[in-house]
Parts: structure tokens; C-alpha cells; sequence
């Protein structure tokens, strides 16, 4: 619901929105896998979704090393991009592993890595371009290259057939396209790739690229690879911001243009499956999982839908969350925690769908699922 009690349509380009029945299901899943860890580690690539703080060690604008980011973990700010635990974190804990500890950390060698590195940077994209006004960051080609460094650490605390083992079972989590748009494409001030490409255009200029690290993980002997897509950023407090849509509602010609993308990257999925033997590659629907969230956010108990929990201007969305600013107090009723990211909450939900959900949540079977297939 909107502050004038509508409700808020959001277009899912043809998804059908799980009803709010199932939305309580899935609330009410447990909280935590009892038991054997599903897989041996997650190896994680991304952006600010999914950074555990990379970027504190980075000479960066995109940081989030203060508070109130990390309010609800114990007012310790650690460089994720929420008031509590990202979608990584949450999922480490329906898989009964540890959240892989970030890359750039001095700490993270030795035995801190048998589980899994987290090699996210915020503003990162699969354009080495994407976020480049926020200074240094992990590019998605970069933190490929930071991968193979882990996993060449890995190599020499285990035997060759225990290794391939080790890669086969584990988990890899990629999370990239909302910078390649919002940190590029959607600023034709500071980039000239909407001068260059229509939206398919650019849509099919990273997919391709994506597919060749995607087809670079399957070579160094990955096997279980989940790629979320682009969530409906035209939803966003910072795109809500721009004016550029009615009042109340998305901006609807953002979210339209994000239609090749996801399409293309649930295709791409299915040609992956069919010539990766051994491997199984899921897509993530993340634009159909927050479009059922803002479309029914009572059935997930969720009151603000339009405006950020931290941040000034308006939809909270104009500038985003600084130090020391005073948040919402009700941030559980929030679904985006600052300009650009979602709360706690709302990444709970995500992780939930993603490792239960059906189909029309996790392609072509859950996360779940996947660690079950050997």
C-alpha cells in the first residue's frame, strides 16, 4: 500500500505473483538446516547486495562501514549494505554454513577459507565500466581473478581427488546487473552506453559477457552455480527519487527495460544446463520475488514499499544512508533499507524463495534442490 492506502502495481512482465497464501508458507519455513552442512562452501561474486565488506579495504565511495549500516547486528557496522544480514548470510544459514568471511579481510587465509570466500565489491558490474564514479571496486573480471587466487590457496590443503570433490559440491553464488543499469546505463551524465545501445542491445552486450566467466567457473571445475537476476529497480527509493514516474507507483520504463536481461539470463541458464555435463546452473527470479513483496506487502508484514528506512530527500531515496543518521524504528515493516538495498527483512524473504521456493523462484530447481544433486 502506498500512504493514500492503494495498492501499488508493479509490472512483472508476465510472472504470475505467488498468491499470499504461499507467502505465509514460506515465512513460516524454519529458520535454520539442523545437521550436516549441505555443501563443503559458497563462493560468492557480486556487488553491494552481497558484500561483506570488500570494499572497507578498497579506496572507495561505496562503503558502508558506519553506522546505522549493521544497527541490528549489535550496532556493528561491518561493511554490509543493510541494518542487519544480507542475502548471502541468510542463505549460509539455510545451508548450515558459516557466511564465507570477504576477500580483501587480512584474516581470511588459511583454514578461514575451507568454507568459502565472499568476493562481492559494491558498485561492482559485468561491465568493467559499470560504478566506475565510485572509485575502486572488484569488477566482476577482477573478482574472477580473485577467485582463482582462493581456489589456488585451496588446491595445495587438499588432495587432487578430494579438490575436485571439494569444487564439484560447492556452491557458487553470482549477484551482478543492477550497477550496469542504475551505475551506468541509467546515467547517461556520466556514460555513453544509452547513447550506444538500445535496452536489448545493452541487455544481450552483458549477457554475453557474463556467459563467458560464467563458462569460466564451469572450466575451473565448479559445478553448482546460482545467478539471481535484476530485481525491479524501477521500484527502488533512489529510482522512485527521480520523479520520473507518477506519483506513488514505479518507474515503469526502468523496469521494462530489465525484461531482456532476465529473460536472456533464464535462457542462457538452459543453454549452460545443456552443454555443461555434471553441472547444474539456477536462475534466480529476484524481479518476480520483490514485485510479489511490493505488490502484497501485508502478506509479508510489510507497511513501507515507496521510501527508504536511512536517507534524505524524497522516498528517502535522494541521498542515501550517511553516517550516523537516525533510521526508521519499525525497520521490519521496511522492505528497502537505504537508496538502494533491502532490509534484513526483506533479504530474508529472498533467501527463503531462493532455497525453497518453485519454479517461478528458483530455475530450474531451488538451491536447495541443487545441493541435493551430485
Amino acid at each position: 500500500m502506498n500512504t493514500n492506502g492503494q495498492k501499488m502495481k508493479v509490472p512483472i512482465g508476465g510472472y504470475v505473483l505467488i498468491l499470499a497464501v504461499m507467502a505465509s508458507v514460506i515465512l513460516q519455513q524454519p529458520e535454520l538446516v539442523t545437521g550436516q552442512a549441505r555443501i563443503p562452501a559458497m563462493f560468492v561474486l557480486g556487488d553491494s547486495l552481497v558484500d561483506s565488506g570488500n570494499n572497507n579495504f578498497l579506496q572507495s565511495v561505496a562503503r558502508a562501514n558506519y553506522l546505522p549500516y549493521g544497527i541490528d547486528l549489535n550496532f556493528r557496522p561491518t561493511g554490509r549494505f543493510s541494518n542487519g544480514l544480507t542475502f548471502i548470510d541468510l542463505l549460509a544459514q539455510l545451508l548450515g554454513i558459516p557466511s564465507p568471511p570477504a576477500f580483501a579481510d587480512p584474516t581470511t587465509s588459511g583454514n578461514r577459507i575451507l568454507q568459502g570466500v565472499n568476493h562481492a565489491s559494491a558498485a561492482a558490474g559485468i561491465l568493467d565500466e559499470s560504478g566506475y564514479h565510485y572509485g575502486a571496486r572488484f569488477t566482476l573480471s577482477q573478482q574472477m581473478v580473485n577467485l582463482e587466487t582462493t581456489l589456488s590457496q585451496l588446491r595445495t590443503m587438499m588432495s587432487p581427488q578430494n579438490f575436485t570433490d571439494y569444487l564439484a559440491r560447492s556452491l557458487v553464488v553470482l549477484v551482478f546487473g543492477s550497477n550496469d543499469y542504475i551505475n551506468n546505463y541509467l546515467m547517461p551524465n556520466l556514460y555513453s552506453s544509452s547513447f550506444r545501445y538500445r535496452p536489448a542491445d545493452f541487455a544481450n552486450l552483458l549477457l554475453s559477457q557474463y556467459a563467458r566467466q560464467l563458462l569460466t567457473l564451469y572450466s575451473l571445475g565448479l559445478r553448482k552455480i546460482f545467478i539471481p537476476g535484476v530485481a525491479p529497480l524501477g521500484c527502488i527509493p533512489n529510482q522512485r527519487a527521480t520523479g520520473a514516474g507518477p506519483p506513488g507507483r514505479c518507474v515503469d520504463s526502468v523496469n521494462q527495460i530489465l525484461g531482456t536481461f532476465n529473460e536472456g539470463l533464464k535462457s542462457l541458464v538452459d543453454q549452460l544446463n545443456q552443454r555443461s555435463p555434471g553441472a547444474i546452473f539456477v536462475y534466480g527470479n529476484t524481479y518476480s520475488a520483490i514485485g510479489d513483496i511490493l505488490n502484497n506487502p501485508a502478506a509479508y508484514g510489510f507497511s513501507v514499499v515507496d521510501r527508504a528506512c536511512c536517507g534524505i530527500g524524497r522516498n528517502q531515496g535522494q541521498i542515501t544512508c550517511l553516517p550516523m543518521q537516525n533510521p526508521c524504528p519499525n525497520r521490519s515493516q521496511y522492505v528497502f533499507w537505504d537508496a538502494f538495498h533491502p532490509t534484513q527483512t526483506a533479504n530474508s524473504i529472498l533467501a527463503r524463495r531462493a532455497f525453497y521456493g518453485p519454479p517461478s523462484d528458483a530455475y530450474p530447481v531451488n538451491v536447495q534442490q541443487m545441493t541435493l544433486l551430485r
